[in-house]
């Protein structure tokens, strides 16, 4: 790698970052700490990096004390893993300080881990960001040897957009009956439009987030993985999207993408849904009370961002409000193995072990007894198969408590229950 595409690099960077506005993020960077962010593209880790140079400078930190580089640069294209001593090289020719190192997008480097590894153990502090889950693989993870802190980073949560709109709500109970219709219509906007920091004010929405997916789907998953039959690979994501809420095998995905043109095996879908939860596109859930072979072969499927689900439904509101409730437990409580739905005579949305909480979610209760009967009765069940404190139902609009003699159960709106109020 010539050295001289890396000083221009470096330097263009550094005139670069200090221009962004940035939107604080809910994050307390431990002092002395190393990070690896991870999580979907476009999800705001190169802003966390940004954030935390920025405070550097309000601490004494000068810019020659920092180096910042994204590897989706096409000047630094064909940059190996060898060559990243470069950078530390080129900073010290110029600045001659030793640097604070972000390095983001930096799984586009084959065997970057090492050399995170080799910072870490010389004393660097180093903040590392990208776009794929198996950065924080066992593999990787063991590299690392514990010298980093791993932090998924979601797009904002509901809170956070707010914030990003300049709407105020630290104190909920003085709000005004017109802040409170403002919050619901901003409300309205994230549900159907998602978190994206970069999208969270533009008026072409729609627009911004079938860019992203683009890039998701062709550079993250097609490209990456050098994925031949991108057509099948399309239907299959259709089908997860129309089929959220919903268990569905490898099996039935490989025979309904097959039966739309595109023939395709059982084996390819599971690397298919393997490559899309590596880039974050997808997460899965398993059923707490099945058999091991259907835990893992016949989970649940919700998409990272309601604004990319949204984009492949026609009239998709309650799969959008169960949607959005997951990623808002995986946001807290952690993306592997912390919730599960629960499904064995009874079924119910999700289960969450840690806080001994079931949550039931539900559009619209209305006055149909009959509705509200199924979601009483599947929660009051659970109750008598796993320890729950907590029985909620999750609605769009509607809030009560039912106190059905021996347990109460909460009956919370959304957007409350997201604002934790």
């Amino acid at each position: 790698m010539d050295k001289n595409v890396i000083r221009t690099v470096i330097a263009d960077n550094r005139a670069e970052v200090p221009k962004y506005k940035v939107i604080i993020r809910d994050f307390t960077f431990e002092e002395f700490a190393n990070y690896v962010f991870v999580g979907i593209r476009r999800a705001g880790k190169s802003y966390l990096l940004y954030q935390r140079m920025q405070q550097l400078l309000t601490k004494g930190i000068d810019w020659d004390e920092m180096l910042y580089v994204n590897f989706e640069d096409e000047r630094l294209t064909g940059m190996s893993a060898a060559d990243l001593n470069i950078l530390l090289e080129v900073h010290l020719e110029v600045y001659g300080k030793k640097p604070i190192l972000f390095l983001d997008e930096v799984q586009n480097i084959d065997g970057w881990e090492k050399f995170a590894r080799r910072m870490a153990d010389t004393g660097h502090r180093v903040y590392i960001a990208g776009s794929n889950a198996k950065m924080l693989s066992r593999d990787i993870q063991t590299t690392l040897g514990g010298r980093y802190i791993p932090v998924d980073v979601y797009p904002y949560d509901f809170a956070e957009y707010l914030t990003a709109n300049e709407i105020d709500i630290s104190d909920s109970s003085i709000l005004s009956t017109e802040a409170k219709a403002e919050i619901l219509r901003k409300f309205n906007d994230y549900f159907l439009f998602g978190g994206f920091p970069e999208g969270a004010k533009l008026s072409a929405r729609r627009d911004y987030l079938t860019s992203v997916y683009q890039k998701i789907f062709l550079g993250d998953i097609a490209a990456r993985h050098t994925v031949g039959n991108t057509f099948a690979l399309r239907l299959m994501f259709k089908k997860l999207a129309e089929s959220v809420k919903h268990p569905i095998s490898y099996t039935r995905l490989a025979n309904i993408v097959s039966s739309a043109g595109a023939k395709i095996g059982t084996n390819t879908i599971i690397n298919y849904v393997e490559y899309a939860r590596d880039a974050w596109l997808i997460n899965p859930i398993r059923n707490i009370a099945g058999k091991l072979v259907e835990k893992e072969t016949s989970p649940k499927y919700y998409f990272t961002d309601n604004g990319i689900l949204n984009l492949f439904l026609l009239d998709g509101h309650t799969s959008l409000l169960e949607n959005l409730v997951l990623i808002s437990l995986l946001r807290k409580y952690g993306r592997t193995d912390t919730v599960f739905f629960y499904n064995r005579g009874i079924e119910v949305d999700f289960y969450i072990p840690d806080a001994h909480t079931a949550i039931q979610v539900c559009y619209n209760l209305g006055n149909v007894d009959r509705t509200l009967d199924r979601e009483v009765k599947a929660l009051l069940r659970i109750n008598d198969v796993l320890e729950c404190s907590r029985l909620l139902i999750i609605t769009r609009d509607e809030e009560k408590v039912i106190d059905t003699g021996d347990r109460e159960i909460e009956v919370v709106p959304v957007w409350k229950w997201l604002l934790n109020w």
